[in-house]
């Protein structure tokens, strides 16, 4: 039995301070003119239609009550001929049925209508209302969908509301489509308070290509599920969001006027960035489809010129916290018209839906022309790029050995050029990986002097010498003169028309050659693409000698990688067969199939994700780990001071057991300031350590066991809000209260731009100084966490990362990897750049993904999955790589009663025919050095 009602339910905390919403306008043609209700029945809606059409059995009740059931009430129909219609007479002059000894708000009349509704189709919903009883004012009565599937939880599916009075009929309308169809489905009527009968005239279900809205079938591409998207019925089913909506024709003497169309709507008296437009979609958006959004938007008055504008779902779903989904945001002007565009998708089944805009300073106007929501078209994946002559190898800058002195080489600004001798002769390192064997440097360099911003060095045209959708590598040498205060960045640097790309960076604070090593790819066509080589303070001297820019072969190193792993994730298994007279199993045909690879490879997940099962099949099908995305961040479980939520950490938790996936604990702290709650920062430093000693406490007692890895304080190289506020120690002693805490979990450290080679805050070097640091003081730290957020992967320098990472001993550990590109075909060979270059190295024990399923990413052109759960290329590649990390074979048992083969680590199954009897044993290839022998009893 349902517990929750719409209209008792009180939602938890949201993250605005939300004011009550404006009801969704009625039409006009809905209200009476004079209260009479005579006229009323002449001037409304009427739910009649063709009785053909209709799809409820018994639509107007005179058959009694058959087909329909009160769900947990009673029910009686008043019937014309009997001469006492109650304080209503029946609109039709026939009969109502009367819903009585209500105790709850969602006990209702129900039809099952399961088997007349077809998947895809639109449906519209009218019926006639009223209310009975003890109430002053107004109320409430809702149309509502059950879906009911076996072994699943049971949802509902908002179609619409009216508010009804005393001695009045009113129409509650609405509109659904449903993509799949449940096991049993459930029409039914609710919403007033308890004691308050129900009264219902008769109820009309019909399907329709086109309804009296602008919206029709869910799933149709064409079709606008917003109602009077273009204002043209002025403001009707529209309302603001904490403020007040107006209509315009013009505003500013006539400077603002429509971009289409006649009018526009305004958000005006705005006190919070929250406030703006609204308008509500429950019933007209389904789960599991995706969908297009795009709006007319600009902004007017305070004095601001420029301001974010933003399309947001407020989503409400019983006994869940409500959600804020970003969908996506434009910089709007008080000059011109903006185009806002973005794309969302519903995983569960939320009882309210509303789309508003929000965003600009209090004071400032959100100015509206249009705004349409539509199913999202299936778009076909890019072809893999088409590469003529790629050149793997080669150099493209000119003059790179300075033989002809600084030609093809200009100054960046006015600073000098000159060339020197003295500079190394061999290849850096990264670049040698790449390049095997090659003729050594000249020795010459290029010297800037004179230099007055940090941006003055030396440049070359690179733009006719690139190929789009070619991963480059760069090297080069580095050196600075004297005269430098403190550390200094140098970088290689590539203006791509007005675009910066780094190429990477080196901090230098000595006098010798340093190696830059990073990589770049572009992937639209430039008009004019500028590499040059910049960062020391003004006044100090650059050196740059040897600089390279070629294009990688990443199926060569492929093909590297590939014996790499041979070696160190696989070995030698001798499966030794043993029953009496074992020498006649001689001959006997063995096959052995691995049923999955220990390594660990796993994903984020969120908790909406979870109620998708598509997305759940996929997740628990490929993944042996998990890691939360925000669900167990101190900023979730504890947004207000001592308002703790674990709910959605629970449920996640729960899911991962039932799977026997691991789990990682991401994250107990998070070191960068913007991500700290306000009400943490506006602790004093005594209340602030006392509630970093309740968060660890709270935190790790209640989940002792169950979380492997814990990242303690995340991006401690790019943050210092505790270290800063309770000093040095903090960090360390974070790590001695979590060990002490939960001693069978091992602690993290975890960063990003460890690995690409463009950052110098967070670099190998760096971050060794920093663990190491950490455990002098104590700290037991236990694994090291690189996020991996990468662009345009060059395994050599990622490898570099992990060699110099290695030298300390502990486990390494990818912890958010994601890969981002346009094209499908070149995301999922930089995905595969990542995973080879994990699996090849023994310093690496594992990988997780930062999100697979498109929208549920942090990054965009990231996902394996598209939002309706096609597999686009990246994901078959990821599947292909995750099928080549399985061993099988098949072969005889040798004169000893014996079968070898080399496999990976991981659960086999072997298969075993003899002449009498098939056999089928499971067993575990565990890590190690030495042949295992698998002793097999038959």
């Amino acid at each position: 039995m349902r517990t929750l009602s719409f209209c008792c339910f009180n939602s938890p905390q949201h993250k605005h301070p939300l004011k009550k919403f404006g009801e969704t306008m009625e039409n006009p043609q809905m209200k009476s003119d004079n209260g009479n209700l005579e006229n009323f029945h002449e001037n409304m809606i009427s739910p009649s239609v063709n009785s053909a059409d209709n799809i409820i059995v018994n639509h107007d009740f005179s058959n009694g009550l058959d087909s329909w059931h009160p769900n947990g009430c009673n029910g009686f129909v008043v019937s014309a001929e009997s001469g006492n219609l109650g304080e209503l007479s029946a609109r039709s002059d026939g009969n109502y049925a009367v819903v009585t000894d209500r105790t709850e708000c969602w006990q209702g009349l129900e039809q099952d209508i399961a088997g007349k509704i077809s998947p895809g189709s639109a449906y519209s919903v009218s019926a006639c209302v009223g209310v009975s009883g003890p109430l002053s004012g107004s109320m409430d009565v809702r149309a509502t969908l059950k879906l009911e599937n076996h072994g699943s939880e049971t949802s509902y599916l908002f179609i619409g509301k009216t508010s009804v009075s005393k001695e009045k009929w009113e129409i509650v309308e609405g509109t659904f489509s449903l993509s799949t169809m449940p096991e049993r489905l459930v029409f039914y009527l609710e919403g007033p308070s308890p004691g308050v009968d129900l009264l219902i005239d008769s109820v009309v279900i019909s399907c329709s290509s086109s309804s009296k809205f602008e919206s029709a079938s869910i799933g149709a591409g064409d079709e606008n599920i917003i109602i009077n998207p273009k204002f043209e019925d002025g403001l009707n089913n529209w309302s603001g969001r904490g403020c007040k909506v107006a209509l315009h024709d013009s505003m500013a003497d006539g400077k603002i006027v429509p971009q289409s169309g006649k009018v526009f709507a305004s958000a005006t008296e705005r006190t919070q960035n929250w406030n703006g437009i609204q308008q509500e979609i429950t019933g007209r958006v389904q789960r599991k489809l995706a969908y297009n959004v795009e709006a007319v938007v600009r902004i007017f008055g305070n004095n601001v010129t420029t301001a974010t504008v933003q399309a947001t779902l407020w989503v409400q779903t019983s006994g869940r916290n409500d959600q804020y989904v970003g969908i996506a945001n434009v910089q709007a002007t008080d000059k011109d018209w903006v185009q806002l565009q973005g794309k969302f998708l519903l995983n569960g089944s939320p009882s309210r839906v509303v789309i508003y805009l929000e965003g600009p300073p209090p004071g400032t106007d959100i100015l509206v022309n249009a705004l349409v929501v539509k199913h999202a078209e299936k778009i076909p994946p890019s072809p893999p790029p088409v590469i003529e002559n790629p050149d793997f190898g080669v150099n493209i800058i000119t003059n790179s050995q300075l033989n002809d002195g600084t030609n093809e080489w200009f100054p960046l600004g006015n600073c000098n050029l000159s060339v020197g001798l003295g500079s190394p002769h061999i290849l850096p390192p990264m670049a040698r990986a790449s390049l095997g064997v090659h003729e050594p440097l000249s020795g010459r360099y290029i010297h800037v002097q004179n230099r007055t911003q940090t941006w003055m060095g030396p440049a070359q045209m690179i733009t006719d010498k690139l190929k789009l959708f070619l991963t480059y590598q760069v090297s080069a040498w580095v050196r600075i003169g004297s005269g430098a205060n403190g550390p200094q960045n140098v970088n290689v640097a590539l203006g791509v028309d007005s675009q910066w790309v780094n190429g990477g960076q080196a901090e230098i604070n000595d006098d010798r050659w340093h190696e830059i090593g990073g990589s770049f790819r572009i992937e639209k066509q430039p008009s004019k693409v500028m590499v040059y080589i910049q960062g020391p303070a003004a006044g100090v001297d650059l050196m740059v000698a040897g600089v390279q820019i070629f294009p990688v072969d990443r199926e060569a190193r492929f093909k590297y990688l590939r014996h790499q792993t041979d070696k160190i994730r696989k070995r030698d298994v001798i499966l030794k067969f043993s029953e009496a007279g074992s020498s006649s199993l001689s001959g006997t045909n063995v096959k052995v199939v691995q049923m999955q690879n220990s390594f660990p490879i796993g994903s984020c997940i969120s908790r909406t994700n979870i109620d998708n099962e598509d997305f759940v099949n996929f997740f628990v099908k490929n993944f042996n780990w998990a890691v939360f995305g925000n669900e167990l961040k101190w900023y979730w479980t504890e947004p207000q001071q001592g308002n703790l939520n674990y709910k959605d950490a629970d449920d996640m938790l729960a899911l991962c057991q039932n799977h026997n996936i691991e789990t990682r604990g991401h994250c107990i702290f998070w070191e960068v300031q913007n991500t700290v709650q306000q009400w943490i920062q506006a602790l004093n430093k005594d209340d602030l350590m006392k509630a970093v000693q309740n968060r660890l406490t709270d935190l790790l007692t209640r989940y002792k066991g169950k979380f492997r890895h814990y990242d303690v304080n995340n991006e401690m190289m790019h943050g210092s809000f505790y270290q800063d506020r309770l000093g040095k120690d903090i960090r360390a002693n974070m790590f001695k209260t979590a060990n002490k805490l939960d001693p069978s979990a091992t602690l993290f450290v975890n960063d990003y731009h460890v690995e690409d080679g463009c950052d110098t805050r967070s670099c190998p070097e760096r971050y060794i100084e920093h663990i190491l640091d950490l455990q002098q003081q104590g700290a037991p730290v236990g694994g090291i966490g690189i996020q991996g957020h990468i662009d345009s992967p060059v395994g050599p320098v990622v490898c570099t990362a992990l060699d110099k990472l290695g030298i300390l001993g502990l486990p390494i550990w990818f912890t958010e990897l994601d890969a981002s590109s346009v094209n499908e075909h070149v995301r999922g060979e930089d995905l595969e750049v990542m995973l080879r270059e994990a699996f090849a190295h023994p310093a690496v024990e594992g990988v997780v993904l930062w999100g697979f399923w498109e929208l549920f990413m942090s990054r965009d052109n990231a996902h394996l999955v598209n939002a309706e759960g096609d597999i686009n290329e990246t994901g078959k590649r990821f599947l292909a790589l995750k099928h080549e990390w399985l061993s099988h074979a098949r072969g005889q048992v040798d004169e000893q009663g014996q079968f070898q083969f080399r496999g990976f680590n991981g659960t086999y199954v072997v298969e075993i025919v003899t002449a009498s009897k098939k056999v089928t044993k499971t067993f575990v290839v565990d890590q190690g050095n030495a042949p295992l022998v698998v002793p097999i009893d038959l």
